[in-house]
């Protein structure tokens, strides 16, 4: 496992704190775009059906919550910057370009599976603690999907 996947997975407990809206999101949006992103690569040299399956669900999911958490935000009245990517999340998808073959396919997996344990923390931990009601609810609707994604991804 990378030093990389290893801090995000350290990560976990410390995203759970309620965040304000802008930082929800902006943190929210990294994560779809990292998700989209690291899912594109992994699309460019995977010949696991399985896997292309899944890296494609993550692109429409993912793009999904983005447009619900932007829609959201705008009923909020929080500005919704373009998405960013972390450095982190930076470093997560240079050591993806950097595999190629089995390997670029288990990184994928490694890194998708820390990455949505965050994720699935930070969305709980906004729906139910966050303060603007219409984020709330778009991160109660995103909760389902990242268990979905997350029982997904455990078959694997």
């Amino acid at each position: 496992m990378s030093a990389a996947v290893a801090v995000v997975m350290i990560a976990v407990p410390a995203t759970a704190q309620v965040m304000t809206p802008d930082e929800y999101v902006m943190t929210a949006g990294a994560s779809d775009l990292y998700e989209i992103t690291s899912s594109q690569v992994l699309l460019e040299t995977s010949q696991d059906p399985r896997l292309r399956a899944f890296a494609q669900m993550m692109i429409a999911d993912h793009s999904k919550s983005t447009a619900d958490v932007k829609a959201a935000a705008a009923r909020a009245r929080v500005k919704a910057v373009p998405a960013k990517l972390t450095p982190l999340q930076q470093e997560l998808v240079a050591e993806l370009r950097a595999e190629q073959g089995p390997a670029r396919d288990a990184a994928y997996i490694a890194q998708q599976k820390a990455s949505h344990g965050q994720a699935l923390n930070v969305q709980k931990a906004y729906a139910m603690e966050g303060t603007a009601p219409a984020l709330k609810a778009a991160a109660a609707t995103i909760v389902p999907v990242v268990e979905h994604h997350i029982m997904e991804l455990k078959a694997m």
